[in-house]
């Protein structure tokens, strides 16, 4: 049996307020339930990259279809990272709900912010939104002076608040750092949440290069499919 695997492109909601295409990965059968795939946020979305297609993989396996959309500035998509927000990706994950007819959802870390709650589902290892920032200002803060440079965090932060920033390579707009800064993230009463323990190993987005573990898909999946199978 082949493998379901494709790029094909959605209508994403944009900033100003049309529709523009983005692609997204599809694991499709035309099977009753599907999953909607919201990957981390920045940096921790490269580390996670493989894991992800590989956890795809098994859950196609297990008889779940499965879509990873592109959110906007974000993969291959071609809108401006700078012009995202919080807000956005929401609109945009609702979307691709929507759109592919998902029936449930997996976030992961920074991607459990975006999660639609009208989609029953799970939440991997959520990360605190000002934590998330805090972490990137020090890391910037600290090239900085292994570099030679005097750079504060809260000088940093400062600034973007009103300029934006650019942050291990990412460059935010000062709308996605106030809402960095002041987004209370709590769970939906719909999403359960899955705590790296639940999985068992390290948590991959620690590792200092993208890495793969077996048998963390084969436990995330395990709880997907016992969860999807009894919904």
């Amino acid at each position: 049996m082949t493998t379901p695997f494709q790029f094909v492109e959605w209508p994403c909601p944009a900033a100003d307020g049309e529709t523009r295409s983005e692609a997204a990965l599809v694991f499709n059968r035309a099977r009753d339930t599907r999953l909607l795939v919201i990957p981390p946020l920045f940096e921790e979305a490269n580390k996670l990259r493989r894991q992800i297609v590989e956890i795809m993989r098994r859950l196609d396996d297990a008889g779940i279809d499965s879509v990873l959309p592109h959110l906007p500035g974000c993969n291959e998509s071609l809108a401006p990272f700078a012009a995202q927000t919080l807000a956005g990706w929401r609109a945009a994950a609702t979307r691709a709900s929507a759109h592919f007819s998902a029936t449930h959802v997996l976030a992961l870390r920074a991607g459990c912010w975006l999660a639609p709650e009208s989609l029953p589902g799970w939440l991997y290892a959520p990360a605190k939104p000002a934590t998330v920032l805090r972490i990137m200002l020090r890391a910037r803060a600290l090239a900085a002076r292994e570099a030679g440079r005097e750079e504060n965090a809260n000088d940093l932060l400062a600034q973007a608040r009103t300029d934006g920033i650019e942050l291990a390579g990412w460059s935010l707009g000062a709308a996605l750092v106030a809402e960095l800064e002041r987004e209370e993230f709590a769970p939906s009463a719909r999403h359960n949440v899955i705590d790296q323990a639940d999985v068992g190993g390290q948590p991959l987005w620690l590792r200092a290069e993208n890495a793969y573990d077996a048998k963390q898909a084969d436990a995330l999946v395990a709880i997907l499919a016992r969860g999807m199978t009894q919904a």
